[in-house]
C-alpha cells in the first residue's frame, strides 16, 4: 500500500483507535517519509531517526486530520515541519557548498586507475553516494523543493501545499534549485558533462582512501535496479538538463528499515 492508496475510511477508523487501520496508515506512508528524509538529510542514521520521529508525530496528530487537504499533503507537511524545526538535525548539517564539493571531487583523481575485483559494485556505490551528497550543497529550502519536485516527482500543487508556499513561489524555488544542480553536474560530474575532470573510475581510488566507499560494503546501492554502467548508458541517452534529472532519478528508492517498523509496532502494542 502507498500513501496514495489509503482511503478516508481507513483513516477515520484509525482515528477511532482501530489498530489494524493505524497499521495500514503507517504502512502507506512509511516508505515515502523514509525516502524524503534519506534524500534531504543523506546521512542514513539521521534519516532513520527522523523517519521514526515523523511517523510517531503522524500517529499522535492523526486525530487532527480533517481532510482539508489530501492525506499525502498533510503527512508530508508534518515531515517537512519536523525536518525544519529539529535543532539536532540542523546542527548536524555539514554546511557543504558546491565549491567545497567540487574541490573534493577533483582531489586525488587518477588518470589510469587500477581495477578492483569488486570494481562494478564500488563504482555504483560511489555514483549513488555522490549523487545524494551533492544535494547537501543546496540550502535547506532549495533542497526540500528539489526533492519534492524532481526526486519524489510530486506535482506543483501538492509540493507547494506541503511547503506552505504560493505556487508561483514554489516554482521559483524549484527553478533555482534545478539551475544550481544542473550547473554543478554539467561542470563536475563525468556522467553528465562531457569535459569534466571527475569521473567515477578516476575518483574511486581517492574515495576508497578516504573511506567514502569500502570494499564489500554497498549500503546506498543495495537493491539498485541499475548498475553503474546501466546508469551511465541511461544518462548518456538523454540530452542537456535531462541528464541531471536522470542522474538523480537513478538513486534507488528504498523500503523503510525494518528496525523502524519493529519500534512502531512496539509502540502500538505496549506490553506485548
Amino acid at each position: 500500500m502507498t500513501i496514495a492508496d489509503v482511503s478516508l475510511a481507513v483513516i477515520k477508523a484509525a482515528q477511532q483507535g482501530d489498530r489494524q487501520a493505524v497499521e495500514e496508515v503507517l504502512l502507506s506512508v512509511q516508505d515515502r517519509i523514509y525516502n524524503l528524509a534519506r534524500r534531504v538529510l543523506v546521512n542514513p542514521d539521521d534519516a532513520s531517526e527522523a523517519t521514526q520521529e515523523i511517523l510517531i508525530r503522524i500517529l499522535t496528530k492523526l486525530s487532527t486530520f480533517r481532510a482539508e487537504s489530501t492525506f499525502s499533503t498533510w503527512a508530508h507537511r508534518i515531515a517537512i515541519r519536523h525536518i525544519l524545526s529539529a535543532k539536532k538535525l540542523r546542527d548536524r548539517d555539514p554546511g557543504l557548498t558546491f565549491e567545497m564539493f567540487a574541490a573534493d571531487l577533483e582531489t586525488g583523481l587518477v588518470a589510469d586507475p587500477p581495477e578492483a575485483p569488486d570494481q562494478a559494485l564500488l563504482l555504483n556505490e560511489l555514483r549513488i553516494s555522490c549523487t545524494m551528497a551533492m544535494l547537501l550543497c543546496l540550502s535547506m529550502e532549495l533542497r526540500l523543493a528539489y526533492v519534492l519536485g524532481d526526486v519524489l516527482e510530486l506535482d506543483q500543487s501538492e509540493a507547494s501545499g506541503i511547503l506552505e508556499l504560493e505556487p508561483a513561489a514554489y516554482r521559483k524555488r524549484l527553478s533555482r534549485a534545478r539551475a544550481e544542480v544542473v550547473a554543478f553536474t554539467s561542470r563536475h560530474c563525468g556522467l553528465v558533462g562531457e569535459n569534466t575532470k571527475c569521473s567515477c573510475p578516476r575518483r574511486l581510488p581517492a574515495a576508497l582512501g578516504a573511506g567514502r566507499v569500502q570494499h564489500g560494503s554497498y549500503p546506498n546501492s543495495a537493491g539498485s535496479r541499475l548498475s553503474y554502467f546501466d546508469a551511465r548508458d541511461e544518462i548518456g541517452a538523454v540530452v542537456e538538463d535531462l541528464k541531471t534529472f536522470k542522474l538523480q532519478q537513478s538513486v534507488p528508492y528504498r523500503d523503510c528499515p525494518q528496525d523502524i517498523r519493529f519500534e512502531l509496532t512496539r509502540i502500538l502494542s505496549p506490553g506485548r
